[in-house]
């Protein structure tokens, strides 16, 4: 997690100031904007953003390029922790005087935290990409960083939600988390996607979704408890403006709002070993469960390769198959005839 801003000070409106031991810089950029956040970890650092071949510089450059523009959302999200990570320790140093040894303590430096560890060099990676096509390096430092592997002890599939886990949600869930489960399982999307849908994409059959990590536009029809619930909670009149998931505030639901909700009612109801994610893979195997094909399933889910389809549906497939199997054992005389 990046630190939070200290040492602010604003004696008037649109006026900033950095306060420390005695020293008051004036931040120039405007409050709220990346440029500020550029020149507060510049100071923060011991240096101004002067040089013209600075972190915080080619920052700057990299957002404004369409390398940038043509990131999803989440994919956005995700790159922007790693980049105020970097500018938080390094907005006034020389891109490039980077080593791999820097990128490797970096990396070493966060090790408790495996993903964001292992998201560095491949974020930095894509800076120093930005960096070469500038003129500013010559070779990539990042890029091919060995990734750090996850302890046995720490890794942990995404468990598929069981009939009796879901059966149990819908009977004792609270209304807000039922209507999240309800949406994840029923629109098969990743849970990043959840509280992006506002009122206007649904059209009391359909929803409509632009994936936030593929860009990748798909209209969902609706299953009966998805429609059941989103009808339920519809407000009349509607303002299709309004995300469907809200807080208790009125005001558009977080991705990390909505996880700790569901955190707090699996541990309430005893369904710790079931995540958000695993809600997605439900909905992949009651579509399977119900006859689709893998083509028909990516219809819903949008998943660009099948490898994860075929992993999940071919498990509720299996299932499918040795029910039926049982079916056809138990209704046979499997004594053998004597010799």
């Amino acid at each position: 997690m990046v630190k939070p801003k200290r040492y602010l000070w604003s004696p008037y409106a649109g006026a900033w100031y950095f306060r420390r031991h005695g020293r008051t810089i004036r931040i120039k950029a405007e409050y709220g904007t990346q440029a500020f956040d550029i020149e507060y970890w510049a100071i923060m650092g011991g240096k101004a953003p002067a040089s013209r071949r600075t972190w915080a510089a080619l920052v700057l450059s990299y957002q404004a390029s369409d390398r940038w523009a043509n990131l999803g959302p989440v994919s956005r999200r995700d790159y922007q922790r790693v980049i105020d990570y970097v500018l938080e320790k390094n907005a006034g140093r020389e891109v490039p005087k980077l080593k791999r040894a820097d990128v490797l303590a970096a990396m070493e430096a966060n090790r408790d935290r495996v993903r964001f560890a292992n998201y560095i060099p491949q974020v930095m990676s894509v800076l120093c990409e930005h960096a070469i096509d500038l003129g500013w390096l010559d070779t990539n430092p990042a890029k091919g960083a060995r990734r750090i592997k996850t302890p046995a002890d720490k890794r942990r599939a995404h468990v598929p939600w069981t009939d009796a886990a879901v059966a149990t949600w819908r009977e004792l869930a609270k209304p807000l988390p039922r209507l999240i489960f309800e949406i994840g399982v029923g629109s098969v999307q990743r849970p990043g996607d959840w509280p992006r849908f506002k009122w206007g994409d649904y059209d009391g059959d359909s929803l409509r979704v632009v994936q936030g990590k593929t860009g990748k536009a798909l209209t969902l029809p609706c299953t009966e408890a998805l429609r059941a619930a989103l009808d339920a909670v519809r407000p009349d009149p509607c303002d299709l403006s309004r995300s469907i998931l809200r807080n208790t505030y009125g005001q558009p639901m977080t991705y990390e709002a909505m996880a700790a909700i569901m955190r707090a009612e699996r541990k309430r109801l005893g369904l710790d070993a079931y995540d958000l994610h695993g809600l997605r893979y439900r909905g992949v195997m009651e579509l399977a469960w119900a006859g689709c094909s893998d083509d028909e399933i990516a219809a819903y889910s949008g998943h660009a390769s099948k490898a994860m389809i075929r992993q999940y549906a071919g498990i509720a497939r299996q299932v499918t198959q040795a029910r039926s199997a049982r079916v056809k054992w138990d209704g046979t005389d499997t004594a053998q005839n004597e010799i």
